[in-house]
This record gives structure tokens, C-alpha cells and sequence, in this order.
């Protein structure tokens, strides 16, 4: 019973944040400053240097990472929530498992924009890269489809798919609050490793737009948590690769 009902009120909640995450999005994107939330467009902000730049994109990188990743990981949030129900402070260690989870995307997409910044600064220094600065896009593509057969991405991808195994393996009871925190750490580690490469293919080809943050974030699901999952690893694959051929095929023309 006690179970029951913090799932009637925790779920709920859950559900809401990702809701509201969307529907910030949407906002956003339908407001006249929806254009930060376009990749090219980033490169407009200097309201206070590379600081302003970067809050801004920190704020729209962790809309999107509760959007698109918190609804992958559910099972292991939801279980998670079940076996610590009972304890007087499940709802602080439930919020130290969503902070740690968030906590690593949020820094995977600070690398990510410092290093598209630095990337950017090369390319601009030489005429002849700025020329081909179309090989980021389509080499993007082309290396998450060459990720999707590598013994990482399988490691990470098991690890996803057993929630009560990887509970078993990294929550140790033992000052509950920083092993809830750390547990999320963790799994957001392992959630990274998995999906990475398809969050850099939205950074590259679909930052800002809304339809390709659903159906990535859909592919990311139904891959890290259906029993059918692993089977579309390779299909994914070699559909990445090839559009990332064609890609660069069509820059040459």
C-alpha cells in the first residue's frame, strides 16, 4: 500500500517535469528568441562574452536532457523509487538520483559546446577549413552510426537494461543520501556512454528542433530499455553511416 501510493504521487510528478521540459521547449521555441536554441545560431550571443553564451546554453541543454533522456531512464528512477519508499527520506533521495543523473548531462553538453566553440575558432582561423566546415555535420553522423558496433556502446546499453542489477551494484545503503546521489552519477555515466553519439547528432543536425528531439529521444528509449532494443543497435548503425556517407558525398559534388 505505502508502495502504491507514493507511485500515485511520485509518477505523477515525474511525468510533469518531463511535460514541462517539452512545453518550455515549445515556448521557447515559439517565442522571438527561439533562434538560441539553434545550434548555428548560438554563435549570435555576446552579452557577456562566452559566459552569457554558455548559461544560455546550458539552460536549453538541460530542458533537452529532461526531455529526451529522464524518460530512458524511468525504469531504473521508478524502481529506484519503489525500494526506498519506506524510508523517511525518499523524496530527498529520489531528488539526489535525478540531480546526479542530470548532473552528468548537464556537463557532457558543457564539453560539448566548449569544444563546437574551440572547433569553430580553428575552422574560422583558416580559409581553407572554413570552406569544409560542412565535414562537422556529415562526420558527426558518420560517427555515431561507426559507434553503434562498438563493445562500448553494448557494455553501456547492458548496463542500462538491468535497473535492479545496477541498483544492486552501486547503491550500497550506507549514508543513503550521497549513495542516492552517487548511484545517479553513475547511471547517468552509463546512460552517456550509451547515447552520446545520437545527442551529437541533434547537436549537429538538429539543435532546436523539436521534431528531431522526439524521435531521437524515442530511439534512445525503445533501445535502452525494450527487450527488442539491441536489435535496431545495428539497423541504427548502419543507417547513421550511411546518411553520414552520402552526407559527405554531397558536399563533394
Amino acid at each position: 500500500m505505502l508502495t502504491a501510493r507514493h507511485d500515485r504521487v511520485f509518477l505523477p510528478l515525474l511525468a510533469g517535469l518531463i511535460g514541462l521540459a517539452w512545453l518550455a521547449l515549445i515556448v521557447w521555441g515559439q517565442s522571438p528568441y527561439g533562434r538560441y536554441l539553434s545550434h548555428d545560431a548560438l554563435a549570435e550571443l555576446r552579452l557577456d562574452g562566452r559566459g552569457a553564451l554558455l548559461l544560455v546554453f546550458v539552460g536549453g541543454w538541460t530542458l533537452m536532457t529532461i526531455a529526451m533522456m529522464l524518460p530512458t531512464s524511468l525504469p531504473l528512477i521508478t524502481m529506484f523509487r519503489r525500494m526506498t519508499a519506506s524510508q523517511a527520506d525518499a523524496g530527498r533521495l529520489s531528488a539526489l538520483l535525478l540531480g546526479g543523473y542530470l548532473a552528468v548531462w548537464v556537463l557532457f553538453g558543457v564539453a560539448v559546446h566548449l569544444a563546437d566553440l574551440g572547433l569553430h575558432q580553428i575552422i574560422g582561423a583558416s580559409a581553407t577549413l572554413e570552406r569544409h566546415a560542412w565535414l562537422i555535420g556529415s562526420g558527426t553522423v558518420l560517427l555515431a552510426g561507426l559507434y553503434q558496433f562498438t563493445a562500448l556502446k553494448y557494455r553501456c546499453l547492458d548496463e542500462c537494461r538491468s535497473p535492479l542489477t545496477f541498483i544492486a551494484s552501486h547503491w550500497s545503503g550506507r549514508n543513503r543520501q550521497r549513495s542516492a546521489f552517487r548511484l545517479g552519477l553513475d547511471h547517468g555515466i552509463f546512460c552517456v556512454g550509451c547515447c552520446w553519439s545520437l545527442m551529437l547528432v541533434m547537436f549537429a543536425v538538429g539543435h532546436g528542433n523539436l521534431g528531431w528531439m522526439f524521435l531521437l529521444g524515442a530511439v534512445m528509449a525503445v533501445e535502452k530499455n525494450l527487450a527488442w532494443g539491441r536489435q535496431m543497435s545495428a539497423p541504427l548503425g548502419y543507417s547513421l553511416v550511411g546518411a553520414g556517407i552520402a552526407l559527405i558525398l554531397l558536399g563533394l559534388v
